[in-house]
């Protein structure tokens, strides 16, 4: 198995919600697809530098339609120099009935390593076919508070721990398995396949099987991805 078929990404429409690696798993995704389409229902860093050309048009469908440079990038306004807006996720279910595959970041992290999301997200289309909520390994073992995780207080109120604990496997695997956390939003039928990412060592492996097995006790998905994206072969084990 490899990262793409582990993600479930392969002619599908695949979201992207969490932290510590959304953009970095795009990429490593739209590199290895054929014909991929980025595109996003939430602002996005200016991803240029990974897809062959970005569009930025009011008519996605129109943009990836007359393209051979690929994979293609489709946003609709370029918001201020270091990022784009997204599409309201009806254009993206558009394009999704058009493209194949198309991945989309439906949520926001400011840049952490872990979080929760607020009352507006994620914002996934209703043609989503897989939801991908992701987590860094690395949060674990430090404190809960906003150095590594975003919507702290969220994470608490999720996992019952005062911030500023330091933050457990269980703490990890209850957000991403929660209806309130990586499950939330996810439409009938869709698949969702928690990610955790950043695994670099043996230690971080076996912190992410904890991660998982705890996942797997409180959610009913096919299973937990371990991974490091910026290795040349980024799938350390589906379990």
């Amino acid at each position: 198995m490899n990262i793409v078929d582990a993600l479930n990404a392969r002619e599908n429409t695949t979201c992207f919600v969490g932290a510590g690696g959304k953009k970095t798993t795009m990429a490593t995704l739209a590199a290895d697809l054929e014909r991929a389409v980025v595109t996003a229902t939430v602002r996005i860093p200016i991803f240029d530098d990974w897809v062959a050309r970005v569009a930025v048009t009011d008519d996605p469908i129109r943009a990836v339609e007359g393209t051979d440079s690929w994979p293609i990038g489709v946003v609709p306004k370029r918001e201020r120099e270091d990022r784009y807006l997204g599409y309201d996720p009806e254009t993206v279910d558009e394009l999704a009935d058009f493209a194949r595959p198309v991945l989309v970041k439906a949520d926001g992290a400011r840049m952490r390593r872990f979080k929760a999301p607020s009352s507006r997200e994620p914002q996934i289309p209703a043609s989503a076919n897989t939801v991908v909520p992701i987590a860094s390994a690395h949060v674990v073992g430090h404190p809960l508070n906003e150095e590594r995780v975003h919507r702290v207080e969220r994470v608490a109120e999720l996992t019952g721990r005062e911030q500023g604990t330091l933050i457990r496997p269980v703490d990890v695997a209850t957000v991403l398995a929660s209806d309130q956390g990586g499950r939330k939003g996810v439409p009938d039928g869709a698949t969702v396949v928690p990610l955790i990412n950043m695994v670099d060592d043996d230690e971080l492996e076996a912190t992410a099987r904890e991660i998982a097995a705890e996942i797997h006790d409180r959610a009913d998905v096919p299973r937990v991805v371990l991974a490091e994206m910026r290795a040349e072969n980024p799938l350390v084990a589906a379990v």
